[in-house]
């Protein structure tokens, strides 16, 4: 469904045996600042967690919502909305200050291979200079969701890095990573919209944890009158439902 390798394409060399890893202990990796809307807030979430409680790749990766992204020390941190980074491990002991944010040489080198922003308004520069900030960072998949149409009248407008350029992507699928996009009307949380779902390869949309145990148990209610109205059957034909083994 997409072409091209993931694991390696969009990875900075950084060799720990002659370069030890930089300092971070003077950097803001977070300042308490409020960002984004409710429905922003939800769908970072709905994102974030569906991924993590559907997807299972047959590889490791790690998906976060608005944590900055550092690919060196002299250049600031890029915050997107959404990430998603494969064949890295998650890291663990999160209040360790170097596990705090996305720091690109504790993930073997590697930048995102998708990001994604959710337009909140006009001024989020999505579609411009956050797009250019992507590109030189060597993401190999950005897509935009802007459920208002405050940027154009997509909803979903998704770029592929080819030569180094973003070109744009018609069909919202990543590639090898067998992950794609689809918006979907319903409700999450109380709150019915459009929401920004992911897809797997077959195109069939990730479930939420709660969704998952919704699913499960209306296939066990639904095995359950299966039986008992198999069992009512059988004693009608004067069979013990029970004394079959």
């Amino acid at each position: 469904m997409i072409a091209g390798t993931t694991d390696t394409a969009n990875t900075v060399d950084w060799d720990e045996d002659a370069i030890p890893r930089p300092d971070v202990s003077n950097l803001i990796t977070e300042d308490d600042t409020p960002v984004d809307n409710q429905f922003s807030e939800k769908q970072m979430r709905l994102l974030t967690e569906s991924i993590h409680a559907s997807w299972r790749p047959g590889f490791p990766f790690v998906a976060m919502a608005n944590v900055g992204v550092y690919v060196a020390l002299n250049r600031p941190a890029i915050v997107p909305d959404v990430l998603v980074t494969t064949h890295v491990e998650p890291l663990q002991d999160l209040m360790n200050k170097e596990h705090k944010a996305y720091f690109s040489w504790i993930f073997d080198g590697k930048v995102p291979d998708v990001v994604i922003e959710i337009v909140s308004n006009t001024k989020g520069g999505e579609l411009d200079h956050k797009l250019r900030n992507y590109q030189q960072m060597g993401v190999t998949w950005y897509a935009v969701f802007d459920p208002m149409h405050y940027l154009s009248e997509q909803t979903l407008t998704c770029f592929t890095l080819a030569g180094g350029k973003y070109r744009p992507h018609t069909e919202p699928a990543f590639g090898e990573l067998g992950l794609g996009l689809l918006v979907w009307e319903g409700e999450y949380e109380g709150v019915s919209s459009g929401w920004l779902r992911w897809s797997d390869r077959d195109g069939s949309m990730l479930k939420t944890g709660q969704e998952r145990a919704t699913a499960e148990a209306g296939r066990a209610a639904a095995e359950a009158k299966r039986a008992a109205a198999l069992a009512a059957k059988l004693r009608e034909l004067g069979v013990d439902p029970d004394s079959i083994a």
